[in-house]
């Protein structure tokens, strides 16, 4: 399985057989999903934590030391999936209409090289 032959939904079933072959369900509910992807992507950012930029490149490059990363990577992806395939959310079409919401918001032209938010964007 890989990213190049694998559909959002193949991804949606894959975290449903396993929640509930393990019986899941009863945990994950909304808020608690919720809480798992916020924990998760605090285990994500704890990789990173104290590190230069010079040193997280050579930690990507490492397949043994990236493994951290691409776990918890996995496990915020995993919490952030069966939220959307246990209540519907269609991600590809989230996704887009906050792309086009965003490009309203950061149009090329204002945002181009700059980490500001939308408010505070030169007109």
């Amino acid at each position: 399985m890989d990213d190049a032959d694998t559909t959002v939904s193949q991804l949606k079933q894959v975290v449903r057989l396993f929640s509930e072959e393990r019986d899941w369900d009863q945990f994950h509910n909304a808020k608690d999903l919720t809480i798992g992807v916020v924990t998760e992507a605090s285990e994500l950012l704890q990789a990173f934590r104290f590190k230069t930029d010079d040193e997280v490149e050579g930690m990507l490059r490492n397949d043994s030391k990236s493994k951290e990363v691409r776990d918890e990577l996995a496990d915020v992806f995993f919490f952030a999936l069966r939220l959307a395939q246990k209540y519907d959310i269609d991600v590809s079409k989230s996704l887009d209409e906050k792309i086009r919401d965003n490009a309203t918001k950061y149009p090329a032209e204002r945002a181009r090289g700059s980490n500001k938010k939308y408010t505070e964007l030169k007109p």
